[in-house]
């Protein structure tokens, strides 16, 4: 073991010596810190104020859609109207009135706002008998030109439910319904009032303490809170392996492995690079869970409430243990399979055939990250849970929703055992391949290896 431990300790200095990992110790808070400030930053400030022309030939809508407007004007305008250019007649024909205002919407002409030249974002154009061309139950919306357009390059937004476009539609058919409600003798007034009217409703949770099952923003922080340390744990695992498979090819290609062998067995060859790369893995994940609780607890009274109720979870959690657990398993699996590529080939091309089965692989927790925490104790999830491959992805996804005891402690103790054939596996393979040259072989051949009886 001794030499194992030194050349886990070169393994270490050698690694720890690499851009790659540093930039992935100070990559990754830089990336958090960035995801709580750069949404409240464009937020404040990073929108323009956008530009838009509002003809209302019905001379009805016009107020209506400034007072909607109007929360949209803190701390500076998000939208703001400007006149229709003094060559264009306002009470024109629709449809003349489009094919003059386009070269402004294309961005082919400016149009002026305070003196400068802007760009036009939006034109909106009211009908003048809009009010005639109401849709109401069973009937059909008439021809285009004599409905309300708008028109922008960004009018997809409009039609997703979001933006400007949106926002004048709501207000529009507010004011439809009022009139609707006015002409039939109905206090719109009263009608809000009954629409806000409803029956509480409250979600609640049997296994939290008597007097607090109420959920809240916190239980469902506590519900997603574990596909994001999926996400890390897969992160790491990748990045880690990729580190040994490149040192272990780079080592082999350099004949520095021969050198390595006169002085150490394979085996302690192979448990050294283990430990070493796991060592450098567990360094980069310690600081990253440093700068989590760091960052977290330094935006928890700040703008973003979501940063102290992630901060309150994982301090109630279990999280964090489980994540370095389910790390070093995970490492340790995917590790011996990747020492064994390593073993057998001799560039990074040659490796580049497997490593693609294995990436199929490693996609399965990606694409079932943000399912699993929707049925937990599903079907799905119970099944990858027994999967030693995806064990460690799925029990970290299924770690707050209380998974069955078998599950728990079932998957666990299966994990260890595939972990530890996966290495006696690898240890057979890496005796054997560490040395070859030539074509590397394949996998039913590996297979061979390690399953045939030790001589």
């Amino acid at each position: 073991m001794k030499y194992a431990f030194l050349v886990a300790w070169r393994e270490y200095a050698e690694s720890a010596k690499a851009k790659g990992f540093w930039l992935s110790i100070f990559l990754m808070p830089l990336i958090l810190l960035l995801s709580i400030e750069v949404p409240v930053w464009l937020e404040k400030k990073a929108t323009p104020t956008r530009y838009y022309i509002l003809v209302d030939q019905s001379g009805q809508f016009a107020p209506v859609i400034d007072a909607a407007l109007q929360r949209h004007r803190e701390p500076r305008p998000l939208y703001q109207e400007v006149p229709l250019p003094k060559d264009l007649d306002p009470q024109a024909d629709l449809g003349s009135l489009v094919s003059d205002l386009k070269p402004y919407l294309r961005g082919e002409r400016r149009i002026q706002a305070q003196g400068s030249p802007v760009e036009l974002y939006a034109a909106i154009l009211i009908p003048k008998d809009l009010e005639d061309q109401i849709v109401r139950p069973h009937q059909q919306a008439n021809s285009t030109n004599r409905q309300t357009q708008y028109w922008s390059k960004d009018a997809a937004s409009a039609k997703a439910g979001f933006g400007l476009g949106q926002e004048i539609e709501q207000a529009i058919n507010a004011e439809v319904r009022r009139r609707e409600y006015l002409a039939k003798g109905v206090d719109s007034a009263l009608v809000g009032n009954i629409e806000h009217t409803f029956a509480p409703f409250v979600s609640l949770n049997p296994k939290k303490e008597a007097g607090q099952e109420a959920v809240t923003g916190t239980d469902v922080v506590r519900q997603w809170a574990p596909s994001g340390f999926v996400y890390l744990l897969w992160l790491a695992i990748f990045i880690i392996i990729q580190m040994l498979l490149n040192n272990t090819i780079e080592e082999k290609s350099n004949r520095i492995i021969e050198v390595l062998l006169s002085s150490v067995t394979p085996g302690e060859l192979m448990m050294g690079k283990l430990f070493g790369i796991a060592a450098i893995g567990l360094t980069m994940i310690g600081a990253w869970m440093a700068a989590l609780f760091g960052i977290l607890s330094w935006k928890a009274g700040g703008a973003s409430e979501m940063a102290g109720q992630l901060l309150v979870v994982l301090k109630a959690s279990n999280l964090i243990p489980l994540f370095a657990l389910y790390f070093l398993l995970g490492y340790l699996m995917y590790a011996a399979i990747i020492l064994s590529i390593g073993s057998v080939c001799n560039t990074i091309k040659e490796a580049q055939s497997y490593m693609g089965l294995l990436t199929v692989v490693l996609m399965v927790p990606l694409m079932t990250m943000t399912y699993i925490p929707k049925d937990p104790n599903g079907a799905v999830a119970r099944l990858l849970s027994w999967i030693p491959l995806y064990t460690p992805f799925t029990m970290m996804n299924r770690a707050n929703a209380d998974p069955p005891l078998l599950d728990l402690f079932g998957t666990f103790i299966l994990l260890l055992a595939s972990t530890a054939t996966a290495l006696w596996m690898c240890g057979k393979i890496f005796r054997l391949g560490i040395l070859r040259t030539g074509q590397p072989p394949k996998i039913i051949e590996m297979l061979r290896w390690a399953l045939q009886r030790s001589s």
